[in-house]
């Protein structure tokens, strides 16, 4: 019997919904320590709180629309990508050097994605003053838009093979009345018709 809702949820398990969650953790510590504008402060709670929660919502919503999902963890992305701009800004304004990829600070920040169990809290000693802060959440952003790029290829392939919800409630009502595939073919025989793959019925005698 076709399934009406898709297997969803279960969020809490994705990876990119931990990484966003640590840095939404981050982000809320850093701004009480070092952004003194609530303007600012608003702006990057918002946007690192925006990447956690539309990648919940969207798995919640896998389970009817496949699209909806991919929509919402592309929102999620977009979210992070802003808040990696305020952090550079804040470097930027600050006079402050941003590592770069290879810089061996930011290679141990990346390692850390390894540690098992890893909160905010495996974070915590990069918080001590504003250029090791700053570029800490820079890592922890990049990390978490790099799971976020693998889980929306993952969910357009996704979207290729699975049937959208109303088409999946179309065969669970003809499943209902008519039994399952095989009987609903040889219900359509009894009165001279076939149905094509692209589910049209048509007589017996039309071509394929």
């Amino acid at each position: 019997m076709t399934e009406l809702i898709a297997k969803h949820g279960g969020y809490k398990n994705l990876k990119s919904f931990q990484a966003a969650e640590i840095v939404y953790d981050y982000t809320f510590e850093f701004i009480n320590r070092y952004v003194q504008f609530y303007k600012d402060k608003e702006q990057m709670e918002g946007a690192a709180r925006g990447g956690k929660q539309n990648i919940g919502e969207g798995s919640q919503t896998g389970g009817t629309s496949r699209q909806s999902e991919i929509r919402l963890t592309d929102v999620a992305r977009a979210s992070l990508e802003e808040l990696k701009l305020d952090y550079e800004d804040f470097l930027r304004k600050q006079s402050l050097p941003q590592w770069g990829k290879n810089d061996p600070r930011a290679l141990a920040v990346r390692k850390l994605a390894y540690e098992k169990n890893r909160t905010y809290g495996t974070y915590r000693t990069y918080m001590s003053e504003p250029e090791t802060a700053a570029n800490c959440a820079l890592c922890l952003i990049n990390q978490a838009t790099y799971l976020l790029d693998k889980q929306l290829a993952a969910l357009d392939k996704q979207l290729g093979r699975e049937e959208d919800f109303k088409e999946r409630y179309r065969q669970v009502r003809k499943e209902q009345i008519f039994g399952a595939k095989d009987d609903y073919d040889e219900f359509l025989k009894q009165f001279g018709k076939k149905r094509l793959e692209n589910g049209r019925v048509v007589p017996l005698d039309a071509p394929d």
